[in-house]
């Protein structure tokens, strides 16, 4: 008896302990939905009530043209939280943004895109300069592609100020217009000496952006270069950030950069203003990709020690290491000389440069004085010349460092040869290995990665689509059959023309998405066109042409025609273009008739001719100059142009411009070889008066071509020590080379003699031609079968 009362009494406690917990979490709930809000008019209401510990939850859905404020004041113990109903199904799109402002305050789960800011932040924190956010965190929070449709209008995504704010966790991805996409800024006395925290963020892929403003990470400017902010960045991962030189900029004091991964960025963590900056166990990781860039050293006391870089190759401003010259008494926002710095424990691993007093020049003329670079360790595996001064290094102490013994160094004393070898330890990463290093090289469990920043619940996955990806679509010859299946082709898709078919365009085929355009077998399919273009590149578009054949006999009398443009709208996402195999004639229903011709606000990664034929044009095969502005901007990062007839081209063959002495950027790179250039150049609307007309071009390597009968090659140098190298060129009839500006450049090994061609179609040489195994490759000059 007593033991079934026992069991009643037990059943009646459950159910009391169930139904007090059903009744708590009910009402904690409906305290959450009571919170909820739906729209502008509910929110600003509930911040303007807001006490602390409240919490504010955004409605699933879509927030279009939706500016927040969200001013309101907790406590350390309770903060005011804003928040949203269900991660990653609350967006904010269209013209929107959020300020902060306030004390105490959390932000997490929201998620900016398909829009950009009508101001100049996404998110911000302050309202105005007198009403900051003070000890407020941002976290779990997204920013993705949320950019101004105008490449060159510059706004931020994030804006930090106050003191003591932390931004962790967050996912920001995918800035492609003009501006730092996260800035700390010091520009009110209630800023400096912030303390903010920036932690365990994962910054998304950045493109190249062909000018200056293209950061990702700024703290301070040069206004504020000896103010102190005391910002700590850490654990984060930077993920292709390209945008420009710096991927991260330090102008101001006092900021100390730790455990952070930089993965394959062709920019540098570049200390550029500012004194006493501790960069300290990040990883680089350039995995021998292009132009990546490791850590530049300007001002007084900075110090790098215990960080890790691997396969680094970038030169000049981008090196693995680079410690700058200075201007003597420099003003703070100019070139402070480097003073009483260190490099301590750092390991490099097949990094390409090494550079000491970098960018020495008539201005930069102070070298490193009171510096020391100790118990560092060098490894490469074929390469024995990393280490390049521009200037006196007596002022910089080497003691105990560690160099392969295939490295040589030029530098007496401070380096110890040393067998090394490589061991992959349990993190991934190829650590080198000896008896003679002392300490072991060790990689923090703070490290940054891709798994362990950002949010948990938004993809990082590259979404990125490559051309020749999707499906292969026959088209049949006719009239716009091509431009009906470019507008219901999907990305990366292949658009196959029948072999030795005509396809005639009306109207100009829109390429608004990766294509490739190729013929399907070896007889080149021809494309007649009535309209002013064939193809337009659009916003999005990549295009690749393969084995075609472009006449221009049906194109519009109009001056100004063009095979290919670009938009004339501004275009945020960069652009790839390949022509191989092409054949463009008969340009000539009137002036001006280009190939190529591009819009002011647009930018190529890649524009790609080889082994295609160019015959009886009116105007250039690609005039690459659209910006004009001189601030350094240019038009495409790579132009190659290799294995190319040109003949009776009225206009250039090229024409690549870069104005401006502007050192953010570092391109573009030309690569121009095997080509035949054949009576070019003499058309009377060519204002260049050139077969090349080159302005700027930070690195020019014209190898193996014959000039033939055609106007001159002109090049203006200017600032950045362009690499020039213009190697094993036959000048035959042609004026001698135009060179202006204060750069260096090299030629070597020219002629100027009859190339004796067996065919004036193929440009084939004849068995007894003299350029004849006369290439730097020791083959043929011009074309090589």
């Amino acid at each position: 008896m007593i033991k079934q009362e026992s069991k009643v009494f037990f059943n009646y406690f459950l159910v009391l302990i169930i139904t007090g917990s059903f009744l708590f979490i009910s009402c904690k709930d409906q305290d959450k939905a009571n919170n909820l809000v739906t729209d502008v008019e509910m929110f600003n209401a509930a911040v303007a009530n807001a006490k602390p510990g409240d919490e504010i939850v955004l409605a699933n859905g879509v927030w279009t043209d939706t500016e927040l404020v969200f001013d309101a004041k907790g406590t350390a113990e309770h903060p005011i939280t804003l928040t949203v109903e269900e991660k990653g199904k609350v967006t904010l799109e269209g013209r929107s943004n959020l300020q902060i402002a306030g004390e105490h305050l959390i932000i997490k789960g929201l998620v900016f895109k398909n829009g950009y800011t009508p101001t100049n932040a996404v998110i911000s924190f302050r309202k105005n300069r007198e009403e900051l956010a003070n000890n407020c965190r941002l976290t779990e929070c997204v920013i993705d592609n949320f950019n101004n449709p105008e490449r060159h209008v510059q706004d931020y995504w994030v804006t930090i100020y106050g003191k003591n704010n932390r931004l962790d966790h967050n996912h920001i991805v995918g800035k492609k217009n003009l501006g730092v996409t996260m800035i700390v800024g010091l520009d009110t006395k209630g800023s400096v000496e912030n303390n903010h925290q920036i932690d365990h963020n994962y910054f998304g892929p950045r493109p190249t952006f062909g000018n200056n403003g293209g950061e990702t990470l700024r703290i301070g400017t040069s206004h504020h270069a000896l103010e102190n902010s005391g910002t700590i960045v850490e654990s984060n991962y930077f993920d292709r950030c390209n945008g420009e030189i710096e991927t991260v900029s330090s102008k101001s004091a006092n900021n100390i950069y730790r455990y952070n991964t930089f993965f394959e960025c062709t920019g540098t963590l570049t200390m550029r203003h500012g004194n006493e900056t501790l960069v300290e166990g990040n990883v680089f990781l350039g995995n021998n990709k292009p132009n990546t860039g490791g850590i530049r050293i300007i001002n007084e006391d900075q110090i790098v020690r215990n960080n890790y870089l691997f396969g680094v190759t970038g030169y000049r401003f981008r090196g693995a290491f680079v410690v700058m010259n200075g201007v003597p008494n420099s003003t703070p926002n100019r070139y402070m000389p480097v003073m009483n710095s260190k490099l301590l424990n750092n390991t490099y691993v097949n990094c390409d440069n090494i550079l000491f007093c970098a960018g020495s020049d008539e201005e930069r003329s102070a070298p490193p004085t009171s510096t020391e670079i100790s118990g560092n360790i060098f490894y490469h595996d074929h390469k024995d010349n990393i280490f390049t001064a521009f200037d006196d290094v007596s002022g910089i102490s080497f003691h105990e460092n560690i160099v392969g013994e295939n490295i040589n160094t030029n530098i007496a004393g401070g380096f110890t040869p040393a067998n090394l070898k490589l061991v992959k330890n349990d993190q991934g990463f190829l650590i080198p290995t000896s008896d003679q290093i002392k300490n072991p090289i060790v990689i923090s469990d703070k490290i940054g990665t891709k798994d362990n920043t950002g949010t948990t619940w938004y993809s990082k996955d590259d979404k990125t689509i490559a051309l020749n990806s999707g499906q292969t679509i026959a088209v049949e010859p006719g009239i716009n059959t091509l431009s009906f299946a470019t507008a219901h082709s999907n990305p990366g898709d292949v658009i196959e023309l029948t072999s030795g078919e005509t396809y005639v365009l009306t109207k100009s085929a829109k390429v608004k998405h990766p294509l490739t355009f190729k013929s399907s077998g070896k007889e080149k399919a021809i494309i007649l066109f009535e309209r002013m273009m064939a193809f337009e590149i659009e916003n999005g578009g990549s295009l690749s042409l393969e084995n075609l054949k472009f006449n221009g006999a049906s194109s519009p009398d109009y001056a100004g025609n063009a095979v290919i443009s670009t938009s004339k709208k501004s275009m945020t996402e960069n652009y790839k273009l390949f022509i191989d195999g092409c054949d463009f004639e008969d340009l000539i229903v009137n002036h001006s008739f280009d190939v190529l011709r591009v819009g002011k606000g647009t930018f190529a990664d890649t524009i790609s001719i080889q082994n295609s034929k160019f015959k009886n044009i009116t105007g250039h095969i690609a005039a690459l100059d659209a910006e004009t502005d001189d601030i350094g901007a240019y038009n495409a990062e790579y132009v190659i142009m290799k294995n190319n007839i040109l003949t009776d081209v009225q206009g250039v063959a090229l024409r690549l411009y870069r104005g401006g002495t502007d050192e953010s950027t570092l391109g573009p790179f030309l690569e121009m070889e095997n080509n035949v250039f054949n009576h070019v150049g003499f058309g009377k609307k060519n204002k260049y008066n050139a077969a090349l007309s080159l302005y700027g071009v930070q690195s020019n390597r014209i190898e193996n071509n014959i000039f033939n009968d055609t106007k001159p090659v002109e090049m203006h140098l200017v600032v950045g020590e362009p690499i020039v190298n213009i190697l094993n060129n036959d000048f035959y009839k042609v004026d001698d080379m135009r060179v202006t500006g204060n750069q260096k450049y090299t030629v070597a090994n020219s002629l100027s003699v009859d190339p004796k061609f067996s065919n004036t179609d193929t440009f084939e040489l004849a068995t007894d031609s003299p350029l004849k195994g006369k290439g730097a490759n020791g083959k043929d000059l011009g074309i090589i079968k």
